[in-house]
């Protein structure tokens, strides 16, 4: 993968060392603002991460709407 510095990249980085993970998304919550950050061991899972935390981004949108 690229190498991404930001910090909620970084933590996404951190746990998928720490635990072994090789596909990582953080979502994110404040107030009415949700994010997300996803990292993939490599440039294949990054790139195969990505698609997964956007429906998982959108899941989760839906339901705040509710």
């Amino acid at each position: 993968m690229a190498w991404n510095p930001a910090p909620e990249v970084a933590a996404a980085r951190d746990f998928g060392n720490k635990f072994g993970a090789e596909q990582v998304i953080i979502l994110h919550i404040k107030g009415d603002r949700v994010g997300y950050a996803s990292y993939g061991k490599t440039r294949q899972l990054c790139a195969a991460t990505r698609p997964l935390a956007d429906a998982a981004l959108t899941a989760v949108m839906e339901e705040m709407k509710k």
